[in-house]
């Protein structure tokens, strides 16, 4: 492709239709390349999502995958797509993100933790920095001696840009992993954060310097010592300027940010946003790189306020969702891998890693150890700070730059970020798992268990789960009917549930809401959810028999379920409630489903499996339509359904049907389902899905328990006797024997009867239940009724909750295919086979 001076290339073309070609015009080609790599680093970040692997890793892979090493060594494709004429102004869009990020970085790294974490993480940091600095300078060495073309580079620039590029830990990426872990508020998380707060402050200084002294680089001109002093000193004097007058200016812009003076409120904003800019001029104009003076401009913002948060919300998701990733990608669109050619080269690229690690891990774990930290705990230290990813980049950028290093040099440099980075997460799993508050698995507990305690006595507690507001009226309602108006008293707990995204604000809120590694109650958290769920049982708790605690657990979808479980177990709950992941909003015809997502399914069905208690999935259609009950409120009657089968799970939700009896508010009606005559003698054998990984999803699981029907019967006889000597007269009971189960469990749902219905898994099924095992299940979680009164098809009206009751005997299941009935006589002499789960159902 010939050369094309870059001033002769226009901003944009005329159209295919007047002979123009798009991609040789700057703003064309700039939203094809931005397309392809937002498409490609997403691509990988789906691929290590199981994996845990931080977002950069996904986008420096996706860079290297376009450029020169892979799909780039297609020439057409590569003059093409990335020509090099475009480079510069797609580094300058990258670089805009990059300044703003970094400012971002400065607005949350809150200095007081680095003077709070004593001298611990003091000396843990500068150890971090010290011995791979020492490191890095004997590697560059050989570096230097061994890479062609380094030899012409100053020894002080190249051994400040290798000692550096080893010493540092990125503060950004360390944050997002320790989050994924649940370690950001735990012993080591803490002590690793303002280790690694410490270390970012010193790389940007020592970052400052090897700009100072890198001048023009190999074959460039040789320039005085005095110049490299001046750009320090003027650095500092910039920083000095910036920590005092700036930031006393911006705690008066802070103070004086209001949020209901729209206008005001736009005007600091875009003041803020400016003196980004500006400071990045003025650290260029220095001699040091502009992003320096973003992340010092981030330092004076005031923490914690409204107006760090409205700027967080303004330009998070633009910068580190659209332009951070061009910045990423840029730089795996200049590692070549193939300058790594040889044996020699790759024997360089083992020994910068093992410099890069034994250095961190090894200076880290020595101090740490000194400072009467547990080994464990101290290994677990190096490898967190062992973490490499923005700050790195940005200095192996530079160097390039400032052609400090070469094309060799700066592949050997990247891919030993990568590496270190990629094996942060796994090597963390696989050494530490922080201690979960003692949670004992050995203990089950269910409607039936109250506590006995002294201060404790006829207590029920309850752990509701929201996914955000919209939830909180018909919780409460559900909540609120289960209130005994009698003597027992009712605890209730409400955790919020938020997904950890990549947005880096998302670990500051993981700070204000984990104590230790795990969610904590905080009733003085002042915030749109906890004022709303106050609110709303403010006048429950003036009869002193409700207790409402609010706390907020912000995980990983695949790790969420820990929070919820430890949580009931470490509160001792009897019931968990959960939100079902499809939502309805509005009545009638005019009703419209959302769904919430795949992902919240399977934290549900997490909880379900591994739950210390009983467990509610509430199918919300708009019970109560959020209007409150109470005792002074009691022309408000709600009318509950429980549909009664037969099995530990449907005893359950007859316990609950008790404790709702005896609110006043609440109408109570039982509906047992009887066979009819002639059908008693029938034996029902369940055979296990062929396919236990596609039976998991299309088929229902029951347990695999043995278990004696007689004596279940019997005990099902004894609870129903037990329920209406209690509430005969007061509430509806009625026995239904029916041929066809799913209509007569429809014709109730649709018939607008009822507020409520509750109905239990049925894992170990009546003989009703179980002749519905050969339907594909469209919510098998939710057990054979359940799922036919959740399913959208079936125009159902009233809301369900689905109970299943935890015990150690029916902990495991199977999912299972078919349903084969036979007359009880026949079947007296057959055994199961390999792919039945069960003898006789109930």
């Amino acid at each position: 492709m010939p050369e094309i001076n870059i001033t002769s290339i226009r901003t944009s073309s005329n159209g295919v239709w007047q002979g123009d070609n798009p991609l040789d015009h700057a703003f064309p080609l700039l939203i094809v390349q931005t397309t392809l790599i937002l498409a490609v680093s997403r691509f990988l970040a789906f691929l290590l999502k199981p994996l845990r692997q931080p977002k950069v890793v996904a986008e420096i892979a996706g860079g290297i995958l376009l450029g020169p090493s892979a799909i780039g060594r297609n020439k057409e494709y590569l003059n093409w797509v990335f020509p090099k004429w475009s480079t510069p102004i797609l580094e300058s869009v990258a670089s805009v993100g990059l300044l703003f990020f970094l400012f971002l970085v400065g607005l949350e790294l809150d200095m007081s933790s680095i003077r709070r974490s004593g001298r611990r993480a003091f000396g843990i940091a500068v150890a971090g920095i010290s011995l791979p600095f020492v490191c890095g300078v004997a590697v560059a060495f050989v570096l230097r001696k061994t890479i062609k073309g380094e030899d012409q580079v100053g020894y002080p620039q190249f051994l400040v840009f290798i000692g550096v590029a080893l010493s540092i830990t990125a503060f950004p990426v360390l944050s997002r992993i320790l989050a994924e872990l649940k370690l950001l508020t735990t012993q080591v998380g803490e002590t690793a954060m303002a280790a690694a707060a410490f270390n970012d402050v010193t790389a940007w200084i020592l970052l400052a310097l090897a700009v100072a002294l890198a001048g023009n680089g190999a074959g460039g001109e040789h320039k005085s010592p005095l110049i490299s002093i001046w750009v320090l000193i003027s650095g500092g004097a910039f920083v000095a300027i910036m920590l005092t007058a700036i930031r006393s200016a911006m705690k008066w812009v802070s103070r004086r940010f209001s949020s209901r003076n729209n206008m005001a409120a736009e005007a600091y904003i875009c003041f803020t946003l400016a003196g980004v800019l500006v400071s990045g001029f003025i650290t260029d104009l220095i001699g040091i790189h502009s992003i320096f003076g973003a992340f010092v401009f981030g330092l004076t913002i005031p923490k914690g306020g409204v107006f760090a948060e409205r700027l967080i919300d303004r330009i998070e998701d633009f910068v580190s969702g659209l332009l951070l990733p061009l910045y990423f990608a840029s730089s795996g669109l200049k590692t070549d891998v193939a300058t790594i050619h040889n044996g020699k080269s790759w024997g360089l690229l083992a020994l910068v890693i093992a410099t890069a690690c034994g250095g961190k891990i090894i200076g880290t774990f020595v101090v740490a150890t000194m400072f009467m930290i547990p080994a464990r705990e101290s290994l677990t230290l190096g490898v967190l700070m062992n973490t490499k990813g923005l700050v790195e980049l940005i200095v192996l950028d530079i160097g390039k730059e400032k052609r400090v290093l070469n094309d060799e040099s700066f592949a050997i440099l990247v891919l030993m970020a990568l590496f270190t980075t990629f094996i942060t997460t796994p090597t963390v799993l696989a050494i530490y798992k922080p201690a979960r508050g003692g949670s004992s698995t050995s203990s089950r507990r269910k409607l039936g268990d109250l506590t006995t305690t002294k201060d404790t006595k006829d207590e029920l507690r309850i752990l509701a789960c929201a996914h955000g507001s919209r939830n909180v009226p018909t919780l409460i309602s559900l909540v609120e009917s289960t209130r005994s108006t009698k003597n027992s008293q009712l605890k209730l707990y409400i955790m919020h549930l938020v997904e950890l995204t990549e947005r880096s604000s998302s670990i500051i809120m993981v700070q204000r809401v984990r104590k230790n590694g795990l969610p904590f109650i905080n009733q003085s958290l002042s915030s749109e959810w906890h004022d709303r769920v106050t609110g709303e049982f403010q006048a429950y708790n003036q009869y002193g028999r409700v207790s409402a605690r609010t706390m907020t657990s912000i995980s990983n979808l695949t790790t969420m379920h820990e929070d919820i479980c430890h949580v009931g177990d470490n509160k001792k709950v009897a019931l968990i409630i959960l939100p079902f992941h499809l939502q309805w909003r509005g009545e009638g015809d005019h009703a419209i489903m959302d769904n919430v997502g795949h992902g919240w399914r399977g934290v549900n069905q997490r909880v379900l499996k591994n739950a210390p208690c009983s467990v509610a999935v509430l199918v919300d259609r708009g019970f109560g339509n959020g209007s409150q009950i109470s005792e002074a409120n009691t022309n408000i009657i709600r009318r509950v359904c429980i549909m009664f089968f037969g099995g530990p799970d449907d005893r359950e939700a007859l316990e609950l049907g008790s404790r709702m009896g005896e609110h006043p508010a609440v109408k109570v009606t039982i509906v047992k389902f009887i066979q009819q005559e002639g059908q008693e003698k029938n034996h029902v054998v369940l055979q296990l899905s062929p396919s236990e990984r596609g039976g998991a999803e299309l088929s229902y699981s029951f347990s695999t328990a043995i278990m004696n029907p007689e004596k279940e019967k019997e005990l099902d006889e004894t609870a129903m006797a037990e329920f209406k000597s209690k509430w005969e007269g007061t509430v509806e009971y009625t026995e239904n024997a029916v041929s066809n189960i799913v209509e007569a469990v429809l014709a109730i749902g649709r018939s607008g009867d009822y507020d409520l219905i509750v109905v239990g898994k049925g894992r170990f099924p009546s003989k009703m239940v179980a002749e519905l095992a050969c339907r594909q299940a469209e919510h098998a979680e939710l057990g054979p009724i359940g799922d036919i009164l959740a399913s959208s098809r079936h125009d159902v009206v009233s809301s369900v909750l689905v109970i299943q009751q935890h015990d150690l005997a029916h902990a495991k299941e199977a999912p299972v295919s078919n349903a084969v009935r036979t007359e009880l006589e026949k079947s007296a002499d057959e055994s199961c086979g390999v792919g039945e789960i069960a003898r006789d159902a109930m």
